[in-house]
């Protein structure tokens, strides 16, 4: 891909009770890492796929770092930004700035990880991009300095048999005008499909719809409350649907069953993001 970045990294949901989302997110059958206290205050629990995750995040110091997850937090919890996979935060900010994209310096931090009795530090390096760059989310670059740390081999097991990202929805009033945005960041052109608009980002694509359209794909399933435009649904790539479906089950949830044969719990049910099992 341009601009050093190499898809999606992971996706961040702001949350006001972060030990009561660690729960939801367990009984759905997830594996958790242990909480994270970032350097900047925020803290955080991840559930980690093999080349990609999902962060579950909360900010109960301020930071300005964090004062965009503050903000939206106003609104509810939800699923809040994106982070874009990247092989070296200067360069790529060096690169968008060359192609007039618009993106603060980038900024270090760390968290301390334990590793048997041996305490590390996980390092990133982050560079936020301007919200109007990617409408309905805050996008920015992540680069990693201690993978081992992270990706460790026994977060990555969930009884649900969830293995990565599939896909993001993002739902907004002009699928075209909005698709621009993001296909930038990757260096190509959007394609049409039934929903609304694809962008491909080499890894999870990111699909942009009308709520509408996205209603209509996902008929039946709760969509999130907020203002649009806002990241709506996440999918997520599971080994066996039916053990899904179990999964979901077992921790007291409701699963609906979509037309595709995936299943989907609504954003009243997972912390304000709509998720598709498939």
């Amino acid at each position: 891909m341009t601009n050093h970045v190499t898809g999606l990294d992971h996706v961040v949901i702001c949350v006001h009770d972060l030990e009561r989302a660690r729960s939801t997110y367990a009984r759905m059958g997830f594996t958790l890492t242990p909480r994270g206290h970032h350097s900047i205050g925020s803290q955080n629990h991840c559930i980690m796929f093999g080349a990609d995750y999902l962060e579950l995040l909360a900010v109960p110091r301020p930071h300005p770092a964090n004062q965009y997850f503050s903000d939206f937090l106003l609104g509810g919890d939800g699923l809040a930004a994106i982070a874009l996979a990247c092989d070296d935060a200067h360069a790529a900010h060096a690169a968008f700035q060359g192609a007039g994209i618009d993106a603060a310096a980038p900024l270090d931090f760390s968290r301390p990880v334990q590793i048997g009795a041996e305490t590390r530090d996980a390092r990133f390096r982050i560079m936020q991009l301007q919200l109007a760059q990617t409408p309905g989310c805050r996008t920015f670059v992540c680069q990693h300095f201690t993978r081992d740390l992270v990706w460790q081999p026994e977060s990555q097991s969930h009884a649900l048999g969830a293995t990565g990202l599939a896909a993001v929805a993002v739902m907004v009033e002009d699928p075209e005008g909005s698709a621009r945005g993001y296909a930038a960041l990757f260096g190509v052109t959007p394609q049409h499909i039934e929903e609304g608009l694809l962008v491909e980002t080499g890894t999870a694509p990111i699909a942009l719809a009308t709520r509408w359209k996205l209603g209509h794909r996902l008929h039946g399933v709760a969509l999130p409350l907020r203002p649009r435009p806002l990241v709506a649904a996440l999918f997520i790539r599971v080994a066996d649907r039916a053990r899904a479906a179990r999964a979901l089950r077992r921790g007291g949830f409701s699963p609906l069953a979509l037309a595709d044969g995936s299943y989907a719990l609504g954003a009243d049910q997972a912390h304000g993001v709509t998720l598709v099992f498939g």
